[in-house]
């Protein structure tokens, strides 16, 4: 994959807040990921940007051919040669003179070389190694890597226009897939939100993901995980296949943006001591496998070892502090992080409008919720009085609920009909609600039930409406935006600049009267382990008397308990500057006892 020479990346939030944050931030060598669901999105950003920068521009209509494939390599193609313009045309510019250049190295690490070599420059006076110098040093600049990220198990599987099946290669993942692989982008693909065997299979149909004359993959893989086992499987299905992972990127299952796929209890440190034990196990069980398919099908094999295919290891999810950071780094022993929901109050790094931006500088601890919006039914971190919230409360209010489901990327549910429609769709919710009235239950009951139904939102069109307002394509009165910011955010309170931000992510605070957030702010691991025993909290009063489910729910305590030892033994450390390990140990001894409680109660009516 490309090396980065920062420490972190912009993981993909939502569907349209870091839709152009490449074209934002890859001049500067950051990596950053783009959602690639939409395509219609991507097309509508694809003009704007192409009329900003003079790029030839043809429109690929809604029913062309192979249209969602065609619109995704546009988007992507468009994109990739905006990101290599602005890098080249500031490979050009003088050093010292307050440049673009020069921000390039004045955000790198501390400690890195290019860094370091930087500020030896400024003080040489010989202006023969002096130029030669510099000119090192510009040849060793890269800019940040493209990424693209499909959720694999948003796939759905479309009809042609006769109305009957399209081939499996026809389907949201694979024609997402298919237009990242034929594109011009030297970058990687993310993979997230579950196994996708059909997707994953579809891979070795692209030759940019394979080691072809000795030279490095074109297109690499990254894949999004919650643990070492999901990791270990999924890797050795591509090693099969002959594809490498570039990198597996560990996020919190809960303290997160967007959809918080809970895991069974497992928390990051438990996750993160597992990787730190047997990452070379990944390299040695890969390695063979990928071997043995490049000389299955007559490939040359460029001989590489085993520490040649070890994959990157990645951690992100509520990191605040550098102290964090350096903790994940130095003691866990990741080789980066990801930096997510800060970046949503960086207007140079994300596309926000201006009203969501100013909600979430203002929200408290208490705004940010797991929430019952997302279609998929699982649970989606959100943020309360959002434009989507405020325009569904008033169609609700109107006698309209639901929506008229333009893209269908979420439509899964056949309960009334039969083709597939969304949950969130006016056409579903109707139906639904109808059943719910004809039940033979107390008007509670139904009035709960309905409220969830209503709760639904049109994700598909309402995350990208933010974008869609940032660049002026459609009026800020349109109103409805969605937003998935993680609970981390909390604690940041205002908009920042991109040198204020990555100056705070390396603890470089000697410029600003203080830390961007407060000491106090509960470490991350704090956090997630609350949010973990809320959301048992809710299970258990869902489970009720259903015995299977509440052995389940013992497991999941079991492993909670677990992560508990492990964050304990963490709190008895020494701290990095800016690490609240004292908020760790108070939050383990009061979530065990209330874990306590909750069974106690629950093992009373179980």
């Amino acid at each position: 994959m490309q090396l980065s020479p920062h420490q972190f990346h912009i993981p993909v939030m939502g569907l349209g807040f870091t839709i152009d944050s490449p074209i934002r931030v890859g001049h500067l060598g950051i990596n950053s990921a783009v959602s690639i669901v939409d395509d219609l999105l991507l097309e509508k950003v694809r003009r704007h940007y192409s009329s900003i920068h003079n790029l030839p521009y043809q429109n690929i209509g809604r029913n062309a051919k192979d249209g969602r494939t065609r619109r995704v390599r546009a988007f992507l193609d468009m994109m990739d040669a905006i990101v290599q313009s602005r890098f080249e045309s500031i490979k050009q510019q003088q050093l010292f003179t307050e440049s673009e250049k020069d921000r390039y190295f004045q955000l790198l690490p501390n400690g890195h070389p290019l860094r370091k070599a930087y500020k030896e420059l400024y003080f040489m006076t010989d202006s023969t190694t002096r130029r030669l110098l510099e000119d090192e040093l510009t040849e060793q600049m890269r800019p940040g890597e493209i990424q693209v990220n499909i959720m694999s198990k948003v796939d759905v599987l479309r009809n042609g226009d006769d109305g009957l099946a399209l081939p499996a290669t026809y389907s949201d993942a694979s024609t997402a897939l298919r237009g990242f692989a034929e594109s011009t982008v030297n970058g990687s693909l993310v993979l997230s939100a579950g196994f996708n065997p059909r997707l994953y299979g579809y891979l070795p149909e692209f030759s940019g993901f394979y080691r072809l004359n000795g030279k490095k993959p074109e297109k690499r893989v990254i894949l999004k995980v919650s643990d070492f086992r999901s990791a270990l499987i999924q890797g050795k299905f591509l090693a099969k296949k002959g594809i490498e992972v570039a990198e597996f990127r560990i996020e919190s299952g809960i303290n997160c943006g967007g959809h918080a796929f809970a895991s069974d209890g497992i928390l990051l440190p438990t996750v993160l001591e597992e990787f730190a034990q047997k990452k070379e196990e990944l390299a040695r069980t890969f390695l063979p496998l990928i071997q043995a398919y490049y000389e299955d099908n007559e490939m040359q094999w460029p001989g590489l070892s085993e520490s040649d295919l070890t994959p990157k290891v990645t951690v992100q999810g509520g990191i605040g502090t550098n102290g964090e950071m350096r903790r994940l780094l130095e003691h866990y022993g990741v080789d980066g992080t990801g930096w997510g929901s800060p970046f949503l109050l960086v207007p140079e790094a994300t596309c926000v409008d201006t009203e969501t931006m100013t909600l979430l500088g203002d929200a408290t601890e208490e705004d940010f919720y797991l929430s019952n919006v997302s279609p998929l039914g699982v649970p989606f971190n959100n943020v309360r009085n959002s434009g989507s919230e405020k325009y569904n409360r008033q169609q609700i209010e109107n006698g309209k609920p639901g929506s008229k489901c333009p893209k269908g990327f979420l439509a899964y549910n056949t309960e009334f009909t039969q083709n597939p429609i969304c949950t969130a769709s006016a056409q579903y919710q109707l139906l639904k609600i109808e059943s719910i009235r004809q039940q033979q239950t107390d008007a509670s009951t139904k009035e709960a039930l309905i409220e969830q139904v209503l709760d639904k939102d049109c994700l598909c069109n309402n995350l990208g409406f933010s974008a869609l307002i940032r660049l002026g394509i459609v009026p800020d009165s349109h109103g409805r935006q969605s937003v998935c910011p993680g609970p981390n955010l909390a604690y940041f309170s205002r908009t920042y600049s991109m040198d204020e931000m990555v100056d705070h992510i390396y603890g470089r605070s000697g410029r600003y009267d203080k830390s961007i957030v407060d000491n106090d702010r509960p470490h991350m691991f704090a956090k997630e382990l609350t949010q973990y025993v809320n959301y048992l909290e809710k299970m258990l009063v869902l489970t009720g008397d259903d015995k299977a489910g509440y052995r389940k729910l013992l497991k999941m305590k079991a492993n909670i308990e677990q992560g508990m030892d492990s964050c304990y033994v963490l709190s008895m450390q020494k701290p990095f500057k800016g690490e609240n390990l004292n908020s760790l140990a108070d939050t383990v001894y009061e979530q065990r006892c209330r874990l306590d409680r909750l069974f106690q109660t629950a093992g009373t009516t179980a």
